[in-house]
C-alpha cells in the first residue's frame, strides 16, 4: 500500500485545522522544561492552558508561556477550576486577552470546563450548557468538555459548541473508556446530520491503549495531561500516546473484523487432505 493511501483529512475545529489528533494539556508535571521535552515527544500542534492568573506561574514563579513556543503550538485557553457559568466566561475572556497579546491565533476559542464539585470534578451540566451558549454568542468557537450523557452533549451541538468533548472517565483518574456505549451513542446522535462534527474524548486516559480504544470508537481525538504529566517517564508516554492516538484512527478508518462466538480459520480448508486433528487421523489408520 503506498503512503497516499494511507493519508487522512485533518482535524478542523472551528477555523482552526490540526495534522495531529491528540490535544495535550500543560499542568502537573515535576518542571516545565519536562513538560517542554513531552509536549515535544507528543507531537501534538494543540497546547490547552489554565488561563485564570494564578495559573499561568507554577510553584517556583516560572511563567508556563516561556517554556511553550506560541509560533508552533496553536495554544487552547481552558477554564479549568470554574464552578460557575459566570466565571467560566470571565476565564475564557482573559485567555482571549492574553493570547491577542502574544499574537497567537488560538485567542479565538476556548476549553470550556465548568465542574459541579471539587471531589468528583464531574462537570455542572445546567451551567456548562449555559456558559457555552453564552461564549458562542460572543464569537467563541467552544471545545466543550462534558460527561457522557448523550442529552447533554446534544444540547451542547445545539447552543454552538464547535466540538463536544465527553470524558472518557473522571479528570486525572486514569480509568480508561468506562463507558464506550455512551460515547458511541454521542457519536452517532452527533455525527446524525454531520459526519465531520468533531467529538473529542477528554479525561480519564491513563495509557496508550485507552487512547486507541477512544479513537477506535469513531472519535476524532482525544486530549489528555496527567496521563503523561504523572507517567514515570513522561517523555516516554508522550510519544506512546503520539502512536497510539495515529493506531487508533487508522483502525477506525480499516474497519475492524466482526466479533464471533467460534474460531473461523484464516487459511481456506478446500483441497487439504484432512481437516481433522492429527490424532483422529492416525486412529483411523491403526483401525
Amino acid at each position: 500500500m503506498t503512503t497516499d493511501a494511507l493519508s487522512d483529512s485533518p482535524l478542523k475545529i472551528g477555523s482552526h485545522t490540526l495534522t495531529s489528533r491528540l490535544l495535550v494539556g500543560t499542568g502537573r508535571y515535576d518542571t516545565m522544561e519536562q513538560m517542554r521535552d513531552s509536549l515535544d515527544a507528543s507531537g501534538t500542534e494543540c497546547v490547552t492552558v489554565a488561563v485564570r492568573r494564578e495559573r499561568l506561574y507554577e510553584r517556583t514563579g516560572q511563567n508556563i508561556l516561556d517554556f511553550i513556543d506560541s509560533d508552533r503550538y496553536i495554544l487552547l485557553p481552558n477554564t479549568a477550576g470554574c464552578y460557575t457559568a459566570a466565571d467560566a466566561v470571565r476565564a475564557a475572556n482573559l485567555g482571549r486577552e492574553i493570547l491577542r497579546t502574544l499574537g497567537n491565533p488560538g485567542s479565538d476559542w476556548v476549553k470550556l470546563e465548568v465542574l459541579g464539585d471539587s471531589k468528583t470534578l464531574l462537570p455542572d451540566p445546567v451551567e456548562t450548557v449555559a456558559a457555552c451558549e453564552q461564549l458562542a454568542a460572543d464569537g467563541f468557537s467552544v471545545l466543550c468538555y462534558t460527561s457522557d450523557c448523550p442529552v447533554t452533549a446534544q444540547r451542547l451541538k445545539k447552543v454552538g459548541a464547535a466540538a463536544v468533548m465527553p470524558a472518557g472517565s473522571p479528570i486525572g483518574s486514569g480509568a480508561g473508556i468506562l463507558n464506550p456505549a455512551n460515547l458511541q451513542i454521542i457519536l452517532e446522535y452527533l455525527k446524525e446530520d454531520d459526519e465531520d462534527y468533531p467529538v473529542i474524548i477528554d479525561a480519564g486516559v491513563g495509557t496508550a491503549s485507552d487512547v486507541s480504544v477512544a479513537m477506535e470508537l469513531g472519535a476524532d481525538g482525544v486530549l489528555l495531561n496527567t496521563a503523561i504529566a504523572h507517567a514515570r517517564e513522561p517523555v516516554r508516554m508522550a510519544h506512546a500516546m503520539r502512536m497510539a492516538v495515529d493506531a487508533g484512527r487508522h483502525a477506525a478508518l480499516a474497519g475492524r473484523i466482526p466479533k464471533r462466538l467460534y474460531g473461523t480459520a484464516s487459511s481456506p480448508q478446500e483441497g487439504v487432505i484432512s481437516t481433522r486433528p492429527y490424532g483422529s487421523q492416525a486412529d483411523e489408520i491403526g483401525s
